[in-house]
């Protein structure tokens, strides 16, 4: 259905209904904010099976890392004794952290959901939890992963309408892949004797 250059398609329906589902999973079981699962879910959800369960192992290893960056944290924290101090080097540290395994493996793809899985959790904790809670949010990205990848599955979408959120992936990826490289690029060290060298043979 179109109004304009507003649409409602089916993946956004679809969608809808894996958070919906997501929702409804998480207050009957009592496992908690279905945070983590919605946005796995919201993530993952593509044109087809196929594509989902591409961008949904993606989530997950994403997911995976940043929730295990933050549950090592908790744990150092927890020895350590919570402070201010240790949250102003820490939190930063390990989206450094992040940024470096994830460029180090060539995963540059998962660095921002990595980083946000961080600081989901880490800003989210019950002052009463322990890291074990950052573990279990590991779990809530497969939950969400397996209802994008279900729904998908049992609802298809026409093929008019594959072809034209195919298109707005592929722009989607591109501009992702460009603003990476730029945080890449910006981190990677200069050498400023080469530039140096070139600026003075430019004169």
């Amino acid at each position: 259905m179109e109004l304009g250059q507003f649409r409602l398609g089916m993946r956004t329906v679809k969608t809808g209904i894996a958070v919906a589902i997501c929702i409804l999973i998480f207050h009957y079981s009592g496992r908690g904010t279905p945070m983590i699962a919605s946005l796995s879910a919201v993530f993952a959800l593509r044109e087809d099976v196929e594509t989902t369960v591409k961008f949904g192992k993606s989530r997950i290893l994403g997911n995976s890392i940043g929730a295990l960056i933050a549950a090592l944290f908790i744990f150092i924290q927890g020895q350590l004794g919570s402070s201010f101090l240790i949250e102003l080097i820490g939190i930063p540290f390990c989206i450094m952290f992040i940024i470096i395994i994830c460029d180090g493996i060539n995963y540059n793809s998962g660095i921002i959901g990595a980083i946000a899985t961080l600081l989901i959790i880490y800003f989210s904790i019950p002052n009463n939890e322990t890291f074990i809670y950052a573990l279990e949010r590991v779990g809530d990205t497969f939950i969400g992963t397996f209802i994008a990848i279900t729904i998908n599955h049992l609802i298809r979408t026409p093929a008019h309408e594959e072809v034209k959120e195919i298109k707005a992936d592929l722009k989607t990826l591109d501009e992702e892949k460009a603003e990476l490289e730029e945080l890449l690029n910006d981190t990677k060290p200069k050498n400023s004797k080469k530039n140096n060298l070139k600026l003075i043979l430019e004169l």
